[in-house]
This record gives C-alpha cells, sequence and structure tokens, in this order.
C-alpha cells in the first residue's frame, strides 16, 4: 500500500505571515461599532508604519468634507459620517445599485507611543489620510551614582 503525504512549500511564508497579522491585529485593535444598525456600511481602510508614524488611509468616494467626523479619545481614532443617495430625478429608475451608502463608522485602539496631539487629517479625492506622528522614544537616563 502506498501511502501520500502532501508537503506544503509555503507554511513558514504563511505561518509569519500569520504571525506579523497577529501582531499587527494587537497594535491596531478594533473597537466595536456603537452603532448596530443595518444601515451601516464600512470604509476599506489601509494602515502602514513607518519610522516616524502611522498613516490611515480610508476610501470615502463622493463624499464631501463636511460629512466625514473624526475624533480621537482614550486613545481611540473614530471615523464616522453618513454618505447620502442623491436622486436628481424623481422619474429615475434604478436597475442596479451597488454603492453603498447611509452611515458608517470605524475605530481603531491607538498604539501608545502615538502623539495624540500632533494627528492631522487631510481629505483629497474620495481619500481620507490621517497621520498618527509617533512620540519620541524616551530612553532610560543612566544615573551615576556618587561616593
Amino acid at each position: 500500500m502506498t501511502f501520500l503525504m502532501r508537503r506544503n512549500r509555503g507554511q513558514g511564508v504563511r505561518t509569519l505571515r500569520d504571525e506579523m497579522d497577529r501582531l499587527f491585529d494587537d497594535f491596531f485593535s478594533a473597537v466595536p461599532d456603537r452603532n448596530d444598525n443595518n444601515g451601516i456600511w464600512s470604509p476599506n481602510v489601509d494602515i502602514r508604519e513607518d519610522e516616524n508614524n502611522f498613516t490611515i488611509v480610508a476610501e470615502l468616494p463622493g463624499m464631501a468634507k463636511e460629512d466625514i467626523d473624526l475624533e480621537v479619545e482614550q486613545n481611540t481614532l473614530a471615523i464616522k459620517g453618513e454618505r447620502k443617495f442623491e436622486r436628481k430625478d424623481e422619474g429615475e429608475n434604478y436597475h442596479f445599485v451597488e454603492r453603498s451608502y447611509g452611515s458608517f463608522y470605524r475605530s481603531f485602539r491607538l498604539p501608545k507611543n502615538v502623539d495624540g496631539e500632533a494627528i492631522s487629517a487631510e481629505y483629497k479625492d474620495g481619500l481620507l489620510t490621517v497621520i498618527l506622528p509617533k512620540q519620541a522614544e524616551v530612553k532610560p537616563k543612566k544615573v551615576e551614582i556618587k561616593m
């Protein structure tokens, strides 16, 4: 009898990726949504990090800057707003509506090393970009013992 064993060549890479995903999830663990109704949609978000900042980019096409609200409270960044469905002509008959409309709410727990006072945001071409600067790292100070 022949016994076949399946080899998984990418298992080491997948394990590393799973660990990186877990580490990233711990860093930016999502906070449960406060609103729990059916009118909620969730914009896509990218989060990246470099030496000096974390950057969150949210896709919010077709929205006015005034319809987006950004708040930081108790180490949590909240992005919320509403995209309204606008009918221009009452005689229009929609056969297919795929875009999302209604209220949205996304929140992210911030790492401890984010400088909450220096957060900035820009909305351009349907993308909300939030810059979260890192605080300067406090290094331990060597204390001299005198005799």
